[in-house]
């Protein structure tokens, strides 16, 4: 018997076929192979397109069969984790009415803003535990607002994740812990937040069937099945956003517990039973994915709009003349070249959108005390090295002002985390120790299909064979160091 794990991110999808007798991962693959685009007709803006996300998962299984000799009529289940906050409208026949807006998009942060002004601060953090800020809630008030007859045409508002789900099944529906990233969850009523869209003048209707984030949420579609060569009694037995689902990958479901990954974005997401609010909304808390009515559990997410892509943007910008890209092995083999604090060379990842650590308030990369004579390229990759986890670090301060920080941090080893030098950065400025995994969040996926199908359980049982690669604690002279560079680079955040 076989599980199914999608992870739907903005540059890539990554699909993970778990062996539930094996309790082992099968088989992994990217789609496409290359980097997804995104659209930006105007500044500030990033859209993709949902049918293009569909189509290359269905590329996806197709591989799994020809490439990799997966049977898939052995599937039974499919868990769904996504890039978070995007906005999907469809109309009643379940086809987009727009692109999506994506989680990076900053075009809502006003109308966000508004809201929370007119609704009353005190009570927007009482029951959202925050701001509507730029996420799904006021995307879809933007439409309503600057494209009514897009708006109009308009059935049901999803998350990337809802509509891979309503491909799959034919049924529009959202979870909980979905709405909760879209600020659309009383938190102190443990319900839908209804008096958001009374506020936004958005109808209650617009919200899909909501199911648990855990359990048989549909069954695949006959025409689905055919099309797919799936067996017709799969299941989607599980989806989350996919930093609750990156925590999940990793094992982080108890309070005190904190996972971060760094790939398009930089996160760090803590777990805790309180419901954590930031007066400046600069972080934010989400129902976690193992919550209950009876058993309390938030998910506290800092995030960096700007870290892989800064990378990214790093390897296409070195590559320029070089006839092909060079590898993202190759840019940290660079970082290595470079002694600590690269020369004084700083670089401020803040390039990708509005920033939650400043207010949702546009922030723009910076490049500090460059030197033609002295710096290299190795300078430049171990500044943005640098700069990423000093941004993610000036966030950690401000979720340990509320409670939610923590001494030992759980990651894969995946993304930016493949590099030692960052280890080494993050550890050392963090102050805390980095447990790495071998996981991902489409193997989080397919794990969390198979205790949502049954298979499992527990949690736990689902996870027992989690492979542990490495623990790293900091080092206290390099600690001193890092502090020391971290707080010159601090002094100049207030002028980005």
């Amino acid at each position: 018997m076989y599980f199914l794990g999608i992870d739907l991110g903005s540059s890539s999808i990554k699909l993970s076929v778990l062996n539930a007798q094996t309790g082992t991962i099968a088989c992994s693959i990217t789609v496409p192979d290359f980097e997804l685009s995104i659209e930006a007709p105007q500044f500030g803006w990033a859209e993709q397109n949902p049918e293009g996300w569909w189509n290359y998962i269905k590329q996806g299984i197709s591989t799994l069969k020809s490439d990799y000799g997966i049977n898939i009529k052995k599937i039974a289940g499919i868990g769904i984790a996504y890039q978070m906050h995007g906005l999907v409208l469809t109309d009643d026949k379940l086809n987009p009415v727009r692109p999506s807006i994506i989680w990076c998009d900053s075009r809502a942060a006003e109308t966000g803003d508004a809201v929370y002004q007119q609704m009353g601060t005190i009570i927007c953090q009482e029951s959202i535990l925050g701001s509507p800020g730029n996420f799904t809630a006021s995307k879809l008030k933007w439409v309503k607002d600057n494209e009514p007859e897009v708006f109009a045409q308009a059935k049901y508002m999803m998350l990337p994740g809802d509509f891979i789900a309503a491909r799959f099944s034919g049924v529009a529906q959202t979870t909980a812990s979905g709405l909760s990233e879209a600020a659309l969850w009383n938190f102190a009523e443990n319900r839908p937040a209804t008096e958001v869209l009374d506020a936004m003048e958005l109808p209650h209707t617009v919200l899909p069937e909501i199911v648990p984030t855990f359990g048989i949420q549909a069954t695949i579609a006959h025409n689905v099945a055919l099309e797919l060569g799936l067996n017709e009694n799969v299941q989607i037995n599980y989806r989350a956003g996919d930093q609750p689902n990156n925590a999940l990958s990793l094992g982080v479901l108890k309070p005190g517990e904190i996972a971060t990954t760094a790939g398009t974005s930089a996160v760090i997401y803590a777990v805790t039973e309180a419901n954590a609010c930031d007066a400046e909304n600069r972080v934010n808390t989400f129902l976690h994915v193992n919550n209950t009515p009876s058993d309390k559990s938030n998910g506290v997410l800092l995030c960096i709009n700007g870290s892989g892509i800064l990378y990214q943007w790093l390897r296409k910008t070195l590559s320029t003349g070089a006839g092909s890209l060079i590898s993202y092995e190759n840019l940290n083999a660079e970082a290595a070249k470079a002694e600590l604090g690269a020369k004084g060379l700083r670089f401020y990842p803040f390039g990708n959108g509005v920033e939650r650590i400043f207010g949702n308030k546009p922030a723009f990369s910076g490049i500090q005390n460059l030197n033609f004579n002295i710096h290299t390229s190795a300078e430049m990759v171990r500044a943005a090295c640098e700069g990423i986890v000093f941004a993610m670090n000036y966030g950690f301060d401000i979720m340990k002002n509320i409670n939610a920080g923590g001494t030992v941090v759980k990651a894969g080893r995946a993304n930016l985390f493949l590099s030692p030098v960052f280890r080494e950065i993050f550890v050392n400025t963090t102050q805390t120790t980095l447990q790495l995994y071998n996981t991902s969040g489409a193997e989080g996926a397919a794990r969390g299909a198979a205790y949502g199908f049954g298979y499992y359980p527990t949690l736990n049982d689902a996870f027992k064979n989690l492979e542990h690669l490495e623990t790293i604690s900091p080092t206290p002279a390099l600690a001193a160091q890092y502090a020391e560079i971290y707080n010159t680079w601090k002094l100049h955040i207030n002028s980005l």
